[in-house]
């Protein structure tokens, strides 16, 4: 195969490369330090969980081929089996978003599906999604992929809810949001996860 002219310029861009080198770092330090305010936050409060879950694991993961795009990602706290999920994952996919995401199947599904509805007012207008996909490895969000969670949206999430062994809550930032580049982003990591234990606590 020929390389187009394009192609040619982005192989021989070597700032490219090394900028991207520069921001994969950049990513990894801020996913630390997220991990490390996550750990405060989860000492707070009494999870429900499996009987053989670990409230210390966690995973960073980097990859380069999430429909094309690198990514890197932090699951605190995590667990996983073939039947059981629970898990918050704090999503970098370059060229789309920032996804904080709550992963749940099985287990104690019920319970936290009770949960959601119940504490729904709490959870409701923080710019949390409900997502729609039949899978939980599905990162886009707007119309056919997501549905925001409103106050008025509760009888419209338990019905999505109703027949399903799991769902994913997630919040979403672009790039561009102002908070990316300023300490808030930390913060408003913080806040989701306080907002989305809501749906796994006590």
């Amino acid at each position: 195969m020929i390389f187009t002219p394009q192609e040619i310029k982005r192989i021989t861009d070597r700032d490219f490369f090394i900028d991207k080198a520069t921001i994969s770092k950049k990513i990894r330090q801020n996913l630390e330090r997220l991990h490390e305010s996550y750990q405060q936050e989860i000492r707070e409060h009494k999870l429900i969980t499996p009987n053989d879950f670990q409230p210390h694991a966690f995973q960073f993961v980097k990859g380069e081929n999430l429909e094309n795009f690198p990514y890197q990602y932090l699951d605190y706290p995590r667990f996983y089996t073939r039947e059981i999920k629970v898990a918050f994952r704090t999503l970098f996919w370059w060229g789309h978003h920032i996804t904080f995401a709550l992963i749940l199947e099985g287990g104690n599904i019920r319970r936290y599906k009770e949960n959601l509805i119940n504490r729904f007012s709490e959870i409701a207008g923080q710019e949390i999604c409900l997502c729609l996909d039949n899978s939980l490895w599905e990162w886009k969000y707007g119309p056919g992929y997501t549905m925001v969670l409103t106050q008025d949206r509760k009888p419209e999430v338990a019905a999505v809810l109703a027949n399903r062994s799991f769902f994913k809550l997630a919040r979403f930032v672009p790039f561009d949001a102002p908070v990316v580049a300023t300490d808030a982003f930390y913060q408003q990591g913080q806040e989701t996860l306080r907002t989305m234990l809501l749906v796994i606590t006590e």
